[in-house]
């Protein structure tokens, strides 16, 4: 079963661009790493805000967007 707090948070990320996308990812990744497991779930969040960093730098380098 999918986790309820992820969806909705992903699905609201996926409209983000480039650099605000980044910063989120960045931001969250080192406050994990300051105060470890201060949310929930922040583990699996990054790894979905960073796949979705991925497909953008992706999509940027083949020009669809």
């Amino acid at each position: 079963m999918p986790n309820p707090i992820m969806r909705p948070l992903l699905r609201w990320a996926e409209g983000l661009r480039f650099p605000r996308l980044a910063l989120i990812t960045a931001a969250l990744f080192v406050a994990d790493l300051l105060i470890p497991d201060f949310i929930p779930f922040v583990d699996e969040i990054l790894l979905g805000l960073g796949t979705l960093l991925l497909a953008n730098l992706k999509q940027r380098a083949n020009g669809d967007g």
